[in-house]
């Protein structure tokens, strides 16, 4: 039902973290497949990928990635995001009803004070991104990386949560 595509470069751990809280979904049958598209890593993130039983696409960018999607929707996540519990079934729900992309709410424990948000940038991916593949791929075609495809694309807010992933460092 759905493939998740997780761009990395770098991010070992972070991608430990962020597959560890699939898993749940990966047994209920609802993520189908998921993809690392990696960005020329030099630690061992193909070896946590490959262990965990992903895709690994070391060439081709994100739209190889896409390209290799077996499902019908993707939920493209930063590394070292992690979903909070209950967030298959928003998911389900929006993609049985709708047509447009979705993100995720930040998990309340994530929220920061007002001052702090007007002075830092959040990435397009922090909050996830829920699209259909074939949307996904019309847009790969112009966008370099996942970051570019959900930059300034409208979207539903789904009644879910995440954990939005640390700022990288350096």
């Amino acid at each position: 039902m759905l493939t998740v595509l997780i761009e990395t470069r770098n991010d070992e751990e972070a991608l430990a973290r962020t597959l560890a809280s699939l898993v749940g979904a990966a047994v209920e049958g609802v993520v189908r497949d998921v993809i690392v598209c990696d960005c020329g890593s030099t630690d061992q993130t193909h070896y946590v990928a490959e262990h965990a039983g992903c895709h690994y696409v070391a060439e081709g960018g994100v739209a190889a990635g896409i390209r290799q999607a077996k499902g019908e929707w993707l939920l493209m996540l930063e590394p070292g995001a992690r979903l909070v519990d209950g967030w298959t079934e928003a998911v389900i729900g929006h993609v049985a009803k709708m047509s447009m992309p979705a993100r995720f709410s930040r998990s309340r424990d994530d929220r920061k004070p007002l001052f702090s948000r007007l002075f830092s940038a959040p990435t397009a991916l922090a909050e996830g991104l829920v699209i259909r593949k074939g949307q996904a791929m019309a847009l790969a075609k112009s966008a370099q990386s996942a970051e570019a495809i959900a930059r300034g694309l409208a979207s539903r807010r789904l009644d879910a949560e995440i954990r939005v992933a640390e700022p990288r460092r350096g």
